[in-house]
C-alpha cells in the first residue's frame, strides 16, 4: 500500500509539473506573440518615417524615369533589393532563419498568375497615385484619397482571396502552373543540376545577385547622396529585420497546443516579411469583426498601423502634414479603378512591389524575379494611359 501511495504521489507530482509547464509555455507563447507584434510595429514605424522623409516609392521610381528622366528612386529601390537579398542570405546561411519556410518558396510556380497580377498591380499603382506602401504613407501625410484607396484595395483583396473574384482566379489563372520537385527559389532549383550543396549555393548566389543590384545603384556618383543611400539601405534592413522577427523571434519549434511548429501571429502560418495587399484585407476584417475573439492582431496588421503612424509622426514633425482630396471626377475614378486593380493584382501575384518586389525577391524565388519586371511594365502602361488622357502628373 505504501508503494502504491508513493507511486500515486509521484504521478500526481509529475502531472502537476507537466500542467504547470504547459501553462507556462502558453504564457510564454502569449508573451512572445506580443513581442513579435511590438517589434513589427517598431520596425514599420521607422520604415514609415523613412519612406515619408525620403520619398521612397516604387511607383515614383518608374514614373520618374519616363516623366523626368530621373533614375534616383529606381536606384533607391534596387539598393534596397540588394541589401535585402544579402541580409536574407546571410541570416539563412548562419541558421537564424529557414529560407524554405517562407510563402514565396513553394514548389508550385504560378507563372501566369504572377505575370497577369503584377502587370495589373503596376497599372493600378499609377492610377491610384502609389502602391500599397505609398498609400499608407500618404494616409499618414493627410491624403484623404488614400483612405478611399485603402478601403477599396482591402475590399477587392478580400474578394480575391475568399470571395467571387477568388473563385475566378483559382479556376482560371491559378490552373496554369509549373510544379517543381523542389522549392522554387534559385538555390533549390540549381543545387542538384550544379552538384553544389544548397546552403553554399544560396550563399554564393545571394551575395552575387545582391551585389549586382547594389553595384547598379551605386554606379553613378550622382546617386551618392545621404538621402538616397539612407532610403535604400534603411528599407532593405527593415525587410531583413521583419524576416528575423517572424522567422526567428516568432518561430516556435513545437506549439504546446498543437505539438507542431508555428510562426506566431502570421496570417499565412509561414515565415513572413512585409507586404501591403492582403494585410489591407486583414485590417478591414479585424476592424469589422473586432468582437469576434478569433480575430487577433497579426504581423501584417501591425505593419499597416506602424507605417501609417510613422509617416504621421514625420509629417507633423516636419510640418508637411496637409489635407488633400480628389481634384475632379476623373481623378476619383482613376483612384477607384487603380485600387481595385491593385487589390486583385496583388493577391493574384502573391504580393505587391514590397511583398514580391522586396520581401519575395530577397528569397531569390522565381516568382518574385518574374513579378519585378511585371510591376515595372504595368506601371509604364499606366503612365502611358495617363499621358494619353492628359491627366495630371501622378507624382505631383
Amino acid at each position: 500500500m505504501l508503494l502504491l501511495s508513493s507511486i500515486n504521489s509521484f504521478i500526481n507530482l509529475n502531472l502537476n509539473f507537466f500542467q504547470d509547464t504547459v501553462v507556462m509555455d502558453v504564457v510564454d507563447i502569449s508573451s512572445l506573440s506580443k513581442s513579435v507584434l511590438w517589434a513589427t510595429f517598431a520596425i514599420t514605424f521607422f520604415l514609415g518615417a523613412v519612406m515619408q522623409k525620403t520619398g521612397f516609392c516604387s511607383m515614383g521610381a518608374v514614373s520618374d524615369i519616363f516623366i523626368m528622366s530621373s533614375w534616383d528612386r529606381l536606384k533607391q529601390w534596387f539598393l534596397a533589393i540588394g541589401v535585402a537579398i544579402i541580409g536574407f542570405t546571410l541570416m539563412s546561411y548562419f541558421g537564424l532563419i529557414d529560407p524554405l519556410k517562407s510563402m514565396y518558396t513553394g514548389s508550385k510556380f504560378l507563372w501566369l498568375s504572377t505575370i497577369v497580377g503584377s502587370i495589373l498591380f503596376g497599372i493600378g499603382m499609377v492610377l491610384a497615385s502609389g502602391c500599397g506602401s505609398k498609400t499608407l504613407i500618404r494616409i499618414g501625410g493627410g491624403n484623404l484619397k488614400s483612405i478611399v484607396v485603402f478601403m477599396v484595395l482591402g475590399l477587392t483583396a478580400y474578394m480575391t482571396m475568399r470571395g467571387f473574384l477568388g473563385v475566378i482566379r483559382i479556376n482560371t489563372l491559378d490552373t496554369i502552373f509549373i510544379a517543381f520537385n523542389t522549392p522554387q527559389d534559385l538555390p533549390s532549383l540549381l543545387s542538384a543540376p550544379l552538384g553544389i550543396a544548397r546552403p553554399a549555393l544560396h550563399l554564393a548566389l545571394g551575395l552575387i545577385i545582391g551585389s549586382v543590384f547594389i553595384a547598379y545603384a551605386l554606379a553613378s556618383k550622382a546617386f551618392w547622396t545621404a538621402e538616397n543611400l539612407f532610403a535604400g539601405i534603411a528599407v532593405g534592413i527593415a525587410i531583413c529585420a521583419v524576416w528575423w522577427v517572424s522567422g526567428n523571434l516568432g518561430f516556435v519549434a513545437e506549439d504546446p497546443n498543437t505539438l507542431e511548429e508555428v510562426f506566431l501571429v502570421t496570417n499565412s502560418g509561414r515565415m513572413e516579411s512585409l507586404s501591403f495587399v492582403a494585410p489591407y484585407a486583414y485590417c478591414l476584417d479585424w476592424l469589422m469583426m473586432y468582437s469576434d475573439t478569433s480575430k487577433v492582431l497579426t504581423l501584417g496588421i501591425m505593419a499597416v498601423l506602424g507605417m501609417i503612424l510613422g509617416s504621421t509622426f514625420i509629417s507633423i514633425a516636419t510640418k508637411s502634414f496637409r489635407w488633400e482630396s480628389f481634384r475632379n471626377t476623373e481623378d476619383t475614378a482613376n483612384h477607384l479603378v487603380g485600387a481595385a486593380l491593385m487589390g486583385f493584382g496583388g493577391v493574384t501575384a502573391l504580393g505587391c512591389t514590397v511583398g514580391q518586389g522586396l520581401s519575395g525577391i530577397s528569397t531569390l524565388a522565381l516568382g518574385s524575379l518574374l513579378a519585378l519586371p511585371g510591376f515595372i511594365f504595368g506601371a509604364y502602361l499606366g503612365l502611358r494611359y495617363l499621358q494619353v488622357r492628359l491627366a495630371p502628373n501622378p507624382c505631383s
